[in-house]
């Protein structure tokens, strides 16, 4: 099973151009994925995109066919023109989908301190061993307090999946065609996305603490898979005027039980087709 995570920047290169074709043409170069998780992608805002509204989900959702494609938006605003700007989240699934979640991540007041909604993006795939959650998140970039709660909500949702498996499995109830119907949501789960925080920062210990006496905290993906050797660089490569030096914010976490399936971590640090690196994960 292969996944890539990207903050895509609404197609904006390195060089500052907008172009989310040369964003496609990236992904596909990189490879063949079963699950593309994206961040930063825009509906509207001509103001990031040289003046032209584009309606980058409608893009990339053509650009795969064979993905089933799904979007949450953080930042849904009118865009003067009686239509709507949106901002957020979005996975692209070849494999069958489930439930979906779109869970709106805290934004604790910091007066003085700019910042935007956030919001996390939950597919159920069912993947070649059973059924695995999926998210896909962007934590906020200005706050750390914004960060830590945020990271306090992406382990309640571990929790509650967890204790929400063993209550499904206990009943047995079938799925049923009701919204009351329990569909499978497993605690086995990959989390990916740009976490705004580097290797040994308070938030990146946070992120991967116990979450409680009976459910394991999320684990590095890279740090399982090659121990001490530093993560690379996933911002501040090919010239992107953002920021000023190399370091990784973009991660894949997994549970536990998922540590032992990790086959690869990988970043690709050629593309400068954003001002972040794409990381890709393959499970067994």
């Amino acid at each position: 099973m292969k996944l890539l995570s990207w903050n895509i920047q609404w197609g904006r290169g390195a060089d500052g151009v907008v172009n989310l074709d040369r964003t496609i043409a990236a992904i596909r170069t990189l490879g063949d994925f079963d699950v593309i998780c994206l961040q930063e992608v825009a509906v509207g805002f001509a103001g990031l995109q040289g003046g032209v509204a584009v309606d980058g989900v409608a893009q990339l959702k053509a650009a795969f066919p064979e993905h089933e494609c799904h979007f949450a938006e953080g930042v849904d605003l009118p865009d003067g023109a009686g239509g709507r700007s949106r901002f957020g989240n979005l996975t692209l699934s070849r494999l069958p989908v489930g439930q979906v979640f779109r869970h709106s991540l805290p934004r604790p007041p910091e007066e003085g301190m700019p910042s935007m909604p956030r919001v996390c993006l939950e597919l159920v795939v069912d993947g070649p061993r059973g059924p695995l959650r999926v998210l896909n998140t962007h934590l906020e970039y200005y706050s750390r307090i914004q960060r830590m709660t945020q990271i306090a909500a992406l382990h309640t949702l571990q929790s509650d999946a967890v204790r929400l498996a063993g209550m499904a499995q206990a009943e047995g109830r079938d799925r049923g065609d009701s919204p009351f119907a329990v569909w499978p949501r497993p605690a086995s789960a990959v989390i990916c996305g740009d976490f705004n925080c580097e290797p040994g920062s308070p938030e990146y210990y946070r992120m991967t603490a116990p979450i409680s006496a009976d459910v394991s905290g999320w684990e590095d993906a890279w740090r399982a898979c090659y121990g001490e050797i530093p993560h690379l660089g996933t911002v501040g490569q090919n010239g992107a005027e953002w920021p000023d030096r190399a370091y990784c914010c973009d991660y894949f976490f997994v549970s536990a039980d998922l540590v032992d399936r990790i086959e690869a971590v990988a970043v690709d640090q050629a593309t400068a087709a954003s001002d972040h690196q794409p990381i890709m994960l393959s499970l067994y």
